[in-house]
């Protein structure tokens, strides 16, 4: 069995929360959320998902073989479970997959299902190398290619410091396999569960000026889900944690911390 490489925040006995990040990102994409809002309460862990970070690069990376080196990388203690863009897509799946792991569900602008023509236009994007000749120029990039709109560049650069690295060539590159985004473009477009499978509290966090619309979704989740379903929007684009942290991280500490019983 493959494992992957989990960074950790809080103390080992508290609650545990389990952060999924999203296609090109890496684990620590959760340091602001954890660190800065859910540390004192809960154990954060974050995995670098397949194909990602520092964790193993070579296939299968289709949801199924992600799921099951996740769980036997965090531990089947059951746990709130966060998830990003294609995270969400993955925590959705375990959701309605191992529904004994997962007390609550946080989705973050989630892709839990793409249209078929977009997965094919983004992915064929996804064949040209992203490198650059400068940190400052990806970060400058970064901006361009995420479609940041408020995002502090603080938060960016101190994020990406610990995901770009220089080539031997003197260009900079993210740690990630690019044939393994490609491929997880073709399961966002794949169906998804019914929302009905999905029992546990759920929060949906939305950027209100996302590339990534999620209005084809929205009504058949409400009305499946009914009064465990909550939504939040808040200002800013797809990377929630980078355009709205204080207003995403806020609400997921409520949701985490209130009596759903």
């Amino acid at each position: 069995m493959r494992t992957l490489h989990v960074e950790s925040w809080g103390e080992a006995d508290a609650p545990r929360a389990v952060f999924l990040h999203g296609i090109t990102g890496h684990g620590r994409h959760a340091q602001g959320l954890a660190a800065g809002w859910l540390a004192a309460t809960h154990r954060v862990l974050a995995p670098d998902l397949l194909g990602h970070g520092s964790s193993p690069y070579e296939p299968p990376w289709d949801i199924g073989s992600q799921l099951e080196v996740i769980v036997a990388s965090v531990g089947h203690e059951p746990a709130a479970w966060i998830g990003h863009s294609y995270g969400g897509r993955l925590a959705f799946e375990l959701a309605a997959r191992r529904p004994e792991l997962v007390e609550r569900l946080v989705l973050l602008d989630p892709a839990i299902h793409l249209d078929p023509a977009v997965a094919l236009h983004v992915a064929e994007g996804s064949r040209v190398e992203r490198s650059y000749g400068s940190f400052e120029e990806a970060v400058e990039q970064r901006y361009v290619e995420s479609a940041l709109s408020s995002a502090p560049r603080v938060l960016v650069e101190d994020e990406l410091r610990e995901h770009l690295v220089p080539s031997e060539d003197g260009r900079w590159r993210y740690r990630y396999s690019q044939a393994s985004v490609i491929a997880a473009y073709g399961e966002m477009a794949s169906q998804p569960p019914p929302f009905t499978e999905v029992k546990a509290p759920t929060l949906l966090v939305l950027g209100d000026r996302s590339y990534l619309s999620y209005d084809h979704l929205l009504d058949a989740h409400r009305a499946a889900a009914g009064d465990l379903l909550e939504v939040a929007v808040v200002e800013g684009g797809h990377t929630v944690l980078w355009d709205a942290l204080e207003a995403t991280a806020a609400a997921i500490a409520r949701f985490l911390a209130a009596d759903v019983s």
